[in-house]
């Protein structure tokens, strides 16, 4: 059973500019998802999507392949992740190598631990899910959310005013890390999530929104905080 991580970069960004190999703490921020896939041992092979020379050549220093460039079509805003893996997993196929399993682990990912990139692969492959990823509680019940409507706020539940947030049942979001998936799964479907899939439970301290560059200097202060020990910043 061969395995393969594959790191979607493109070199387009706007909201934050190059933002896959932006400083974070010491160095590009693509090398926390390179260095977490390599020491999970978990894949027979390691690779960097991108159409950009530069994310390449810093892939390629932080141990990644690099072995085909991003076709244009998937190098636009409006590429969808699944249809860059399903690009990657037919170009390798052409090269002669197949992959059974597939793990997508997201550049900007800093906060991404080698144990969970395990424990979702060792769950892929020890399960009959689809897939597998990583999610979190909410904090404060969705169920509970307020809306805007004609500048007056106003509950778009008001069935659970009186319901005490413990009665409620748990939602959990995506934490955009990384997706564990079966390839022909992925293939047939070409979403990330597909039609059997287990959850990973982190909690929030494992996971930081990184959209914009407030959110970069949020997730640069909690990194820290988490990480003291380890930082010469």
């Amino acid at each position: 059973m061969k395995k393969i991580a594959i790191i979607p970069a493109r070199g387009g960004s706007k909201r934050i500019p190059r933002k896959n190999i932006k400083n974070f703490l010491g160095k590009p921020i693509i090398a926390y998802s390179i260095e977490a896939a390599i020491e999970s041992k978990a894949f027979d092979e390691v690779m960097v999507s991108t159409d950009d020379k530069e994310i390449a050549e810093i892939a390629k220093h932080y141990g990644a392949n690099v072995p085909f460039f991003r076709s244009p079509e998937m190098s636009s805003d409006m590429a969808m992740t699944a249809s860059v893996l399903v690009e990657v997993i037919n170009e390798y196929k052409k090269r002669g190598q197949d992959f059974d399993y597939v793990c997508c682990i997201y550049p900007c990912a800093p906060f991404i631990k080698v144990e969970r990139i395990k424990e979702a692969m060792d769950k892929l492959v020890n399960s009959d899910a689809d897939s597998v990823l990583p999610v979190v509680r909410f904090s404060y019940p969705p169920q509970r959310c307020l809306v805007m409507r004609d500048s007056k706020l106003q509950m778009l539940h008001p069935e659970n005013y009186n319901v005490r947030s413990q009665d409620l049942e748990p939602y959990y979001h995506d934490c955009g890390q990384f997706y564990c998936l079966k390839t022909q799964a992925l293939i047939e479907e070409e979403k990330l999530y597909c039609r059997t899939t287990l959850p990973i439970e982190i909690p929030e301290s494992e996971m930081q929104d990184i959209d914009n560059e407030e959110d970069w200097k949020i997730a640069e202060m909690k990194f820290k905080m988490l990480n003291w020990k380890n930082l010469n910043v």
